[in-house]
């Protein structure tokens, strides 16, 4: 997990800082600052993937394309080998992160396709004052935003666009009512007015002080009442061992969380196959919860 934030508009560091600040426990490891008078790019970060070289933001080889980055890209082994063969030049040693320039060089905004992760994306064209907020298909990663006086403020928790002085914080009590109605605020709404959560799978464009949305994925569900149901089972367990395997590429040793249900057994039932040492498991319990159950008993 990682943590960003910025704003668009005139340089400004001191705000800058402070926005990283609040989501420090996002990102321990380091804190990166980019600004060049029309972008603030801020980002707090949690080392997995090349721990040494991996820093943000990162930049293409002419520095004309800047981006920070909250989450993983799976393939990006895979990615990287593609863009060397096409000329590409690294100057991370191993970096998902750095992929994403590259990436938006070969293909424009339609490069996210290429993208397998969970991914919340801030990318600063620089000659084309063009930035563009990207969230994975499942919303996964968070990313929230507020306009105010043409200034886009956005950050991966809200606490980060309350720390920027142009937005003063009032409540949406519509969001309030949903909260309290459904234990949860639909997205893209939020508690606070004119603070709006980007949707799963879309993508914000901010130029020439306009904003502009749409959605990059969307889940599709065909017809196919021919499947068969071995043939289902076998890509269902094919899929999952991919995804397993994907997943614990990583440069940090790793856990797996296990809530007492099929899904994450069966998880850490694949991740035996992918490792030769015991894969460390964890549960989570409360003392409430065991004084009550003790107390049922009596």
């Amino acid at each position: 997990m990682c943590g960003i934030c910025g704003f668009t508009g005139k340089s400004d560091q001191g705000t800058l800082k402070k926005m990283t600040d609040v989501i420090f426990h996002r990102g321990p490891d380091q804190d990166g600052f980019y600004s060049d008078g029309n972008i603030n790019l801020g980002v707090r970060r949690l080392s997995i993937i090349d721990v040494e070289t991996g820093h943000q933001p990162v930049n293409n080889e002419d520095q004309t394309i800047w981006a920070v980055f909250n989450g993983e890209i799976y393939n990006y082994l895979e990615l990287r080998k593609e863009l060397l063969e096409n000329g590409h030049r690294f100057y991370t040693d191993h970096s998902d992160t750095e992929l994403i320039v590259h990436l938006y060089e070969d293909f424009g905004i339609d490069f996210v396709h290429k993208l397998n992760g969970m991914f919340a994306i801030a990318l600063w064209d620089k000659r084309e004052k063009r930035l563009f907020l990207i969230r994975d298909r499942m919303g996964v990663k968070p990313l929230f935003f507020t306009m105010v006086d043409n200034v886009l403020i956005f950050g991966s928790e809200i606490k980060a666009i309350l720390s920027h002085p142009a937005y003063t914080p009032d409540l949406n009590y519509e969001g309030l009512y949903h909260y309290f109605t459904l234990k949860n605020i639909p997205a893209p709404s939020t508690a606070f007015k004119g603070v709006h959560s980007l949707l799963p799978g879309e993508i914000l464009i901010f130029s020439d002080a306009k904003i502009l949305k749409r959605r990059w994925w969307k889940i599709y569900f065909p017809e196919n009442d021919g499947s068969d149901e071995e043939y289902i089972k076998e890509h269902i367990s094919t899929l999952l061992e991919d995804a397993t395997r994907l997943r614990m590429r990583s440069d940090v040793p790793f856990g797996a969380y296990l809530s007492g249900g099929v899904d994450s057994s069966t998880i850490v039932a694949l991740m035996t196959r992918f490792s030769d040492k015991p894969i460390k498991t964890f549960s989570l319990g409360y003392k409430d919860d065991l004084k009550n159950k003790e107390a049922d008993l009596y």
